[in-house]
């Protein structure tokens, strides 16, 4: 069990590890102005709510976090629980398109779960939101279904991301992620997963790493089965084999010179995180979100320790 103490330690002002659980997860989430409830605390850390109750007591006694009706923030703004809550109101409507939009992308060849990720997984869609898709598709066929689905985007939606936003593949046979930290952890156990044959199970088999996250996080959500339509089973059987494979690699390579051309100005580092592009994973990620989360929540530990004079240690 983790130390429970509720006074901060007399000695450099260090503090206990639900504090700091505590205030991790409340700045995290402030980097996108979003305040949260005591149960979304506890799914975000390693402690009980009775814990996470005792500590939060301490914590706004001593200012450093702000309780407005039933969210906790580091910011006492009313505004803020305006805003989340219209963006709660406006996801609960977006989900419904997304599943339609869902069952469509779970049609195209070798696509095997499909899963809504982004601030929409979060139950929080604003204004000028796009839906985030993460898509599981079959062993070396991954470039073939991004293809097809990229290509729909461009012809039929004229290149709109706004419903449509396919920009994370994986393929079945290679489900450990490879980045293990904050954000990711966060974006793998908030996924929704719409459609899917049992592979949501086995993504979370293959990602235990998580669990050193957030261990509390309680997965209720299932996923549908897959009814191969005609169309679907008749262009898998068309592309399995050696023309699929050619069409396979030949992909990839038009996605990776095109990436590298357009990108150039980006560090290989950041570009290699950004937009991973291997056998198994496409990732395309222009902003870098993975980084710029990572780097804002630094940002936000450093100015809170100096505030309140505090040693949260920084996120790798």
């Amino acid at each position: 069990m983790f130390e429970t103490t509720t006074t901060y330690q007399k000695q450099n002002l260090e503090i206990n590890s639900c504090i700091n659980d505590i205030l991790k997860t409340v700045l995290y989430f402030d980097s996108f102005q979003y305040p949260l409830t005591i149960e979304e605390i506890k799914d975000f850390s390693r402690f009980t709510i009775e814990e996470i109750k005792e500590n939060l007591e301490v914590l706004i006694a001593k200012k450093n976090i702000y309780k407005l009706e039933n969210y906790y923030s580091i910011i006492s703004k009313k505004s803020r629980i305006e805003r989340r809550k219209k963006g709660n109101a406006r996801a609960e409507q977006i989900l419904k398109k997304a599943k339609k939009v869902s069952k469509l992308i779970s049609q195209f060849p070798f696509v095997e779960a499909v899963f809504v990720s982004g601030s929409l997984s979060k139950g929080y869609f604003g204004e000028d939101d796009d839906i985030d898709y993460f898509i599981i598709t079959s062993p070396n066929r991954l470039w073939i279904a991004r293809t097809l689905l990229i290509l729909y985007k461009k012809i039929f939606l004229l290149n709109s991301k706004k419903y449509f936003c396919v920009n994370y593949f994986m393929s079945s046979n290679s489900l450990l992620v490879k980045e293990q930290n904050r954000f990711t952890a966060t974006e793998f156990v908030t996924l929704i997963p719409m459609s899917g044959n049992g592979t949501y199970e086995e993504l979370k088999n293959k990602n235990t790493w998580i669990l050193d996250y957030f261990p509390n996080y309680n997965y209720k959500k299932k996923s549908k089965q897959i009814q191969r339509k005609a169309m679907k089973r008749f262009l898998e059987f068309l592309l399995k084999g050696k023309i699929g494979n050619a069409l396979e690699k030949k992909f990839m390579k038009i996605t990776q010179k095109h990436q590298q051309k357009k990108f150039k100005k980006l560090q290989k580092r950041d570009f290699d995180i950004a937009f991973k592009s291997d056998k198994n994973t496409s990732k395309h990620h222009p902003h870098n979100h993975q980084v710029r989360v990572i780097g804002m929540l630094n940002e936000k530990i450093k100015a809170f320790n100096k505030k309140h004079q505090l040693s949260i240690p920084l996120e790798k």
